[in-house]
């Protein structure tokens, strides 16, 4: 082989086709095997809710549900999310024009400011409250301390956090 056909050969890149359910609606792609899943959702599926910050996995902003679980999306090829069902934040009101209660409550309690860890935050919110465990101030605010925030001091989105428990009927535990 030559030098040309080596750098050729290192340039080709694989694909796969792969099928997932993205917010309720089953997707079915060709992507290359190194595009990471938030590139994938945010450039293929056109869900710019996903927020790319580091790229390395420490700010958490790119966080979206996988089988209803955290995940960094940055972090993940989008070949691995195959056979998965992925959450956005754009899962969470089937009405454009309504505000989810979690939605609400970070709007309530003033849970955002500049909004690049919000789209993350709420989703993380959403699995906080589906588990069902009373949580306290303290513990709301180690639940999501793999989500960086700039602006809020995370007060406030703990705030809402407990509002969007009580609005779900969850349970909250005292301060």
């Amino acid at each position: 082989m030559t030098t040309t056909e080596h750098q050729a050969a290192a340039v080709d890149t694989e694909t796969r086709t792969i099928t997932l359910r993205v917010n309720g609606r089953d997707v079915s792609r060709t992507v290359e095997t190194r595009t990471t899943l938030a590139d994938f959702l945010r450039d293929d599926l056109d869900l710019v809710s996903v927020h790319l910050g580091c790229e390395h996995g420490v700010c958490g902003c790119c966080t979206i549900l996988l089988d209803g679980e955290s995940v960094r999306s940055c972090l993940m090829l989008a070949v691995q999310a195959r056979g998965h069902e992925i959450e956005t934040v754009e899962s969470l009101s089937a009405d454009q024009n309504a505000l989810h209660p979690i939605q609400e409550a970070f709007a309530e309690e003033q849970g955002l400011q500049c909004g690049f860890c919000t789209p993350a935050m709420v989703l993380r919110c959403k699995e906080i409250i589906e588990d069902g465990k009373a949580r306290t101030d303290d513990e709301v605010r180690h639940e999501i301390s793999g989500i960086l925030c700039r602006c809020t001091g995370y007060q406030n989105i703990v705030n809402a956090v407990q509002n969007a428990s009580r609005k779900l009927g969850g349970k909250e535990a005292g301060a």
